[in-house]
């Protein structure tokens, strides 16, 4: 894919550069998503007018800042390759605004060379650049070197404080990427770990990448969230992320053992969220039930200053409110592992048997019991459970007597339970017969 838009972006005629993710994925010999492109030599209004005639062309605003351009290209073939769009951008520098160190403005300045510019981003690894026109890796900070030692290193002494958000990505790429922290950047994290918060939650949690996930998102997803994690309580980042942290110190390891092991399980980002929770209520109860509660109001309150979709955050919630069960109460028979499926919904019960088998992993328990209820789960799946499994509906009830409203599905909900306990009932003739006994519809 990116040798497509990279072949497009040849054909426009401008002395692009690849740049950044791309290139640090493309020498670790990795898939990248990313296609971004620097232009030397222009400004943002040249750039623009190069572009336009090729598709449209809209600004690129980060953190209220224009960083260049999005170009949507006409040709259907590379549109769909990009839906997002190919970003593009002159080279850039800060420029002082005021006496404080946040008081910058980012302006394109067609003078600087590839050089200076990788010189104003984020990590060593990430200050690399391609040239199209002939391949030549132009990497002035020794990027390459921090790559084969999988070492993270900061451009420079400002590099979180020019933009927060690094905070977070550098521990993302702990986790995704398998980097160590060198010594001088985690002493510059520990330092600039409350500006965090200043930082919108969109691009934390919920995303404004092209892919809709944020920071956080792809931590979890990385193959070493437990690593990136340690590193975010141990520099401050963790606690001023998500404050219920500081009570919680004392479940960390736990906690960020059980979060790996969703990792290690490949499960849905809903459970590795719901693992990173699950356990943040216990220092204001400790009761089982109680701390859940408090958890997956920690949950709630969080996903959403983080501006995650509300379906994702309900399912965290769910999971984390619904995650404490005694072994002596988990089913055992397939009667009750359909109540099971009844009672939960099937994403629901699964991602409980999730959590439960993290849970135990990452304190070294015993998961037979769990795992012998997800195989009775996935056997009994096909068995009707679901309201769309039933051989009536509304309108069958209707045509006897019923009337539409509140107690047509309360009828309904115990027809399902009716054929929950016995999936042999699930005939329609059965199921209105049993309807009509002892005048059900008129009384209802």
């Amino acid at each position: 894919m990116i040798r497509a838009i990279e072949d497009y972006v040849r054909s426009l005629g401008l002395d692009a550069y690849l740049v950044g993710g791309a290139v640090r994925d493309e020498l670790l010999g990795l898939e990248s998503k990313d296609a971004d492109f620097l232009v030397p030599g222009v400004d943002t209004d040249a750039l623009r007018a190069a572009l336009e005639p090729h598709g449209r062309v809209e600004n690129l605003v980060v953190a209220d800042r224009l960083v260049g351009v999005r170009l949507h290209p006409r040709d259907p073939e590379i549109r769909a390759l990009a839906p997002a769009g190919i970003e593009f951008a002159p080279p850039r520098k800060e420029v002082s605004t005021g006496p404080g160190r946040h008081d910058f403005e980012i302006v394109a300045d067609p003078s600087l060379s590839v050089e200076a510019d990788m010189r104003r981003r984020d990590f060593t690894v990430n200050a690399m650049a391609r040239r199209l026109e002939d391949g030549t890796i132009v990497d002035p900070l020794d990027g390459r070197a921090d790559l084969e030692r999988r070492i993270l290193r900061t451009v420079s002494p400002m590099s979180f404080a020019e933009d927060p958000l690094r905070l977070v990505r550098g521990l993302r790429f702990v986790s995704q990427l398998g980097f160590e922290l060198d010594e001088q950047t985690r002493a510059q994290m520990v330092e600039e770990a409350p500006a965090v918060r200043l930082v919108s939650g969109e691009r934390i949690g919920g995303g404004l990448a092209a892919d809709g996930m944020g920071e956080l998102s792809k931590l979890l997803l990385g193959a070493r969230p437990a690593a990136a994690l340690i590193a975010a309580r141990d520099t401050g980042v963790l606690v001023e992320l998500i404050p219920e942290f500081g009570p919680a110190r004392y479940l960390a390891d736990h906690i960020f053992a059980v979060v790996q092991e969703t990792a290690d399980a490949g499960d849905h980002l809903a459970v590795r969220l719901a693992a990173l929770f699950h356990d943040l209520g216990k220092p204001v109860d400790d009761d089982p039930h109680g701390h859940a509660l408090v958890g997956a109001q920690i949950a709630r309150d969080t996903l959403r200053r983080l501006r995650y979709p509300e379906r994702l955050t309900r399912r965290v919630v769910a999971i984390v409110r619904e995650h404490p069960y005694r072994d002596e109460d988990r089913p055992r028979t397939p009667r009750e592992a359909r109540r099971f499926l009844l009672q939960h919904g099937d994403e629901l019960a699964f991602d409980l048997v999730a959590i439960r088998l993290a849970d135990l992993r990452g304190k070294g328990g015993d998961v037979t019991g769990v795992e012998e209820l997800r195989a009775l789960l996935e056997q009994e799946l096909p068995a009707p459970h679901r309201l769309s499994d039933l051989a009536v509906d509304g309108d069958d009830l209707i045509a006897i007597g019923f009337r539409p409203g509140p107690d047509l599905g309360r009828a309904l909900q115990e027809l399902l339970e009716i054929v929950v306990d016995d999936p042999s009932m699930n005939d329609r003739e059965r199921l209105l017969e049993h309807a009509k006994v002892e005048g059900w519809p008129a009384s209802r």
